[in-house]
């Protein structure tokens, strides 16, 4: 079997690269402005939670009478440019650690092509996976659910969309093509969509608290392909489970 991780809100908490994010335009405006990081951090991490991502440094900016369209790309520029401060979990590094070791393990992850890489780059699992396809360096038009970067690694694999196991969070695009190839679909729930309630074939086969409670999930599924594979009289190689 071949298993592919979603980033964002599945390997990490995606809300500390915002935080993160935030942080860093808070000093600009202290370092350039002399406003006060810690205030500057709060306001725009409360309308964050309140309004949502899209105006945040345009109602900051606002509030200091600094208000331009520059000034908010010079903003945007220092949030996505900034070394962020995120980290795997001990018990997720082992996981991948583990699965690394059992068979090809991918990363399949939408967003801005540079975003993404720094955050690849700092969480250090570069080398973990067999390849890390950033969806942006194609295009959008390849974001998901596009299947185009789940096709490159079938391709690579040579293997059927019934071998490929897909571990992401977000029901409103993670699944549903995988889902419709016959591909195998597992969902975390964490992270913002969380309590999403997905349309009909939009959600995952499969649904699990936190990454700790996979194997279990894999297990199944391993016997399951097992039993198949008897019920057909097929010899059956080692689970890659």
């Amino acid at each position: 079997m071949v298993l592919i991780f979603d980033l964002d809100d599945t390997l990490f908490d995606e809300m500390s690269y915002v935080k993160s994010g935030l942080h860093a335009v808070a000093d600009f405006g202290q370092n350039s402005f002399g406003w006060d990081s810690v205030a500057s951090f709060s306001f725009m991490y409360t309308y964050l939670l309140e309004q949502g991502r899209g105006k945040v440094f345009d109602e900051w900016l606002k509030t200091h009478g600094k208000y331009s369209k520059s000034h908010v790309i010079h903003c945007l520029n220092v949030y996505r440019g900034h070394a962020p401060k995120i980290s795997l979990s001990q018990s997720t590094f082992q996981l991948l650690e583990y699965y690394k070791s059992r068979g090809p393990l991918y990363l399949v992850t939408d967003g801005n092509k540079n975003v993404q890489q720094k955050k690849i780059d700092v969480l250090g699992v570069q080398r973990i996976f067999n390849r890390c396809y950033v969806t942006h360096r194609y295009g959008t038009k390849h974001a998901k659910p596009s299947l185009f970067c789940f096709e490159k690694i079938r391709e690579k694999q040579k293997c059927p969309w019934s071998e490929m196991i897909y571990v992401g969070d977000n029901p409103k695009k993670d699944f549903v093509n995988l889902n419709s190839v016959g591909a195998k679909t597992v969902r975390v729930l964490t992270g913002s969509y969380a309590a999403d309630i997905a349309l009909p074939g939009f959600d995952a086969q499969h649904s699990i608290k936190s990454l700790s409670e996979l194997p279990s999930v894999l297990s199944v599924l391993a016997e399951s392909d097992q039993n198949l594979l008897l019920k057909r009289g097929r010899g059956i190689s080692p689970c890659l489970y």
